[in-house]
């Protein structure tokens, strides 16, 4: 295997990680207690995200031994990168608390297609007709995932959705920036402004707080491991994926968080939902098979 090749293997292995690990925040949300779900969708947001930034700050100190210096060398890139990774945090956790799982990864399907229309706009990126397909059918398969009756959403299931929109957008923003940017500057520090941005703006709607120590253990680890840590992968992964490739791998968010949701709070996924997660996987797996190939075709000529 090319060196080129092994560098984006590398990528992809990071972008399955953080899409992973991503993935959970809807079974471990689901277990918070009820009253913190019921009355707590700020506070929720606040934790989550301070404990995200405290783990990227403790990062940035003891493993690089930097301190924060960093924070302040990625300029407006990273003050751009954070506002965005801010907009994701909280909007991600509130459409949660107003929404299914299902519903909230619905509406963050059309990342992808938002990030590819970016990128182009941006960047003038042209976009191969693999990918295009790839996004095609990935969204085919959502569509079904979540199609069927009794999936019309209402109340405050249209709230939830609507402020979950706003994720993929905020989401493919961050990805053009972190790749057009972020083979010049270092953009972890970045998710680090994301968390302090996001826990600053929820404390006053958090307060007072309610959350029980069970309730903050919990969080903690959503902030540290279902946050912070794959953040940090996908500023990395970043380096070497396109922003498209990039959301395209992130659906993977999408197709592991209802699987938890069964297995770990009893939410049985329809057949439609089994059927359509497959067609998101044959599609993904798919689209690297089609970009190995084409590089090896390019090396032989």
């Amino acid at each position: 295997m090319s060196t080129s090749a092994a560098t984006r293997g590398r990528a992809v292995a990071l972008m399955i990680s953080a899409a992973t690990l991503w993935s959970t925040a809807g079974v471990v949300t689901r277990h918070l207690s009820p009253e913190l779900l019921a009355e707590g969708r700020f506070e929720i947001t606040f934790w989550r995200s301070l404990f995200a930034a405290v783990f990227v700050a403790g990062y940035l100190v003891v493993v690089r031994r930097v301190g924060l210096r960093p924070v302040l060398a990625t300029g407006w890139p990273g003050v751009l990168s954070g506002a965005m990774w801010a907009v994701m945090f909280v909007c991600f956790m509130l459409a949660l608390t107003l929404t299914t799982v299902a519903r909230t990864l619905l509406v963050m399907s059309v990342g992808p297609l938002v990030t590819a229309l970016l990128a182009w706009a941006v960047m003038r990126s042209p976009l191969p007709g693999r990918t295009w397909g790839a996004i095609a059918a990935a969204t085919v398969g959502m569509v079904w995932m979540f199609s069927g009756k009794g999936n019309a959403p209402e109340g405050q299931h249209v709230l939830g959705m609507l402020i979950a929109f706003a994720v993929p957008v905020a989401g493919a923003i961050n990805f053009v920036t972190l790749h057009k940017a972020g083979a010049r500057v270092d953009l972890v520090p970045a998710v680090f402004l994301g968390g302090a941005f996001s826990a600053a703006l929820m404390l006053p709607f958090a307060t007072p707080f309610q959350a029980n120590l069970r309730d903050v253990v919990m969080l903690g680890g959503l902030g540290f491991f279902q946050l912070g840590l794959p953040c940090m992968l996908l500023v990395v992964a970043a380096r070497q994926l396109s922003a498209p490739a990039l959301a395209l791998l992130a659906l993977l968010e999408v197709v592991l968080g209802p699987l938890w949701a069964w297995l770990g709070a009893g939410e049985v996924p329809a057949a439609r939902t089994l059927a359509g997660g497959a067609l998101i996987l044959a599609a993904l797996i798919l689209n690297e098979v089609a970009a190995l190939r084409e590089r090896g075709v390019a090396r032989r000529g």
